[in-house]
């Protein structure tokens, strides 16, 4: 696969996103590795940035082993978030996406870089400001939101928004017991524990450090890194407000709205 296809396969993922219009998962396109479809990864999210986002940290997928093995894999996946992802206050416009879905998540402020390859949960706790809790919204470019390992790789990790919750929590308390309940317009969707994560949400985020050091690159100060979803996602609808609770972090909700 030449650098040149690799740019191809980027700009086709972002046009997919800009105008809402799907594509063919590119594994049915063609043959792609781990490493090309982080690159293709990268000119996705560079496109954001070229068009005036900054980058502010990262997100896990595939943390749960459930999820691990309806893909046919054996570790988590990463991708990266922007400035342009972040929710304006507590409304997700639906206009700007195809078929997006929300999970909730526990969200790490790092005060420190974290730098792989041996990263540890203690060492992320460590470099950690805060925890708060957030939903992750996520919006795969690929018909039918189907698409296997490498493709998400590849779509940055069907990075679509993220919204935080107000509540700023020291990461002292023990974040693999805390609970998490998925609300969908006052109704209990889903519920689960931090320790659905990795079995810790810390370890998920060392994860991604160690992931990053065989790219020559590390989690930086400053960033916020979503550590996988909770529960499994529910779908984002108009007029529909979706709100997490984790115990002892706080909450955050959102309702889809058509602008």
């Amino acid at each position: 696969m030449t650098d040149l296809s690799l740019v191809e396969l980027s700009s086709r993922l972002d046009q997919a996103a800009t105008t809402r219009i799907t594509i063919p998962p590119l594994t049915e396109q063609t043959e792609l590795t781990e490493n090309a479809a982080y690159q293709i990864q990268r000119g996705v999210v560079d496109a954001r940035i070229g068009r005036g986002a900054r980058l502010l940290g990262g997100k896990l997928g595939l943390t749960s082993r459930a999820k691990q093995i309806a893909m046919g894999v054996d570790e988590p996946l990463y991708g990266f978030v922007t400035s342009d992802m972040l929710a304006d206050g507590s409304e997700l416009d639906l206009d700007a996406l195809i078929h997006p879905r929300v999970e909730p998540e526990i969200a790490f402020v790092l005060a420190e870089p974290v730098q792989g390859p041996d990263a540890t949960a203690a060492d992320v706790l460590g470099a950690t400001s805060y925890v708060c809790a957030a939903l992750d919204v996520i919006d795969s470019r690929y018909h039918g939101f189907s698409f296997t390992h490498l493709d998400a790789i590849a779509d940055n990790a069907s990075s679509a928004g993220f919204a935080l919750g107000t509540d700023l929590v020291r990461p002292t308390l023990d974040l693999a017991a805390v609970g998490c309940l998925l609300d969908v317009d006052g109704v209990i969707a889903d519920s689960a524990s931090g320790a659905a994560v990795l079995g810790h949400p810390a370890a998920s985020v060392a994860f991604m450090a160690n992931a990053l050091a065989r790219r020559g690159q590390r989690l930086e100060a400053g960033w916020v890194v979503l550590s996988g979803g909770l529960t499994a996602p529910v779908p984002m609808k108009p007029g529909s407000t979706v709100t997490a609770s984790v115990t002892g972090i706080g909450s955050v909700s959102l309702s889809g709205v058509k602008i």
